[in-house]
């Protein structure tokens, strides 16, 4: 059973930054997509970031200008710089990977990684 091993959250006050980190526990193949998603209390989850097969980025649109996403497909890992962060960003953070199973996709996720900005 391939795991994801998420690292990096914690407590930033307004403006800072933290970097997170995901790794794979072992080498994937036909990866569709890598990338970050979050989930505030009561809220549903949602893609923060992501790059498809290709090397395109997708962020949404709260994020973009302040977080970089970072994959390598050969190493299976997956980083997020999120600079200048905001009360808003207070999520449960978690990583995502996407592989290509026949024509069907398959999910994998980490466990989540908790960040909590301060004002």
């Amino acid at each position: 059973q391939v795991q994801l091993a998420e690292s990096g959250g914690g407590l930033v006050q307004r403006g800072g930054s933290l970097r997170l980190a995901c790794a794979a526990s072992e080498k994937l193949e036909r990866i569709a997509t890598m990338g970050w998603y979050r989930q505030a209390p009561g809220s549903q989850r949602e893609l923060v970031a992501e790059v498809a097969d290709g090397g395109t980025a997708n962020y949404a649109d709260s994020v973009k200008g302040r977080f970089t996403i970072s994959a390598d497909n050969a190493k299976v890992t997956v980083d997020l710089q999120m600079n200048s962060l905001q009360p808003e960003d207070t999520a449960v953070y978690f990583c995502h990977i996407a592989t290509w199973y026949q024509r069907f996709k398959v999910d994998y996720w980490g466990q989540g990684t908790q960040v909590t900005v301060s004002s």
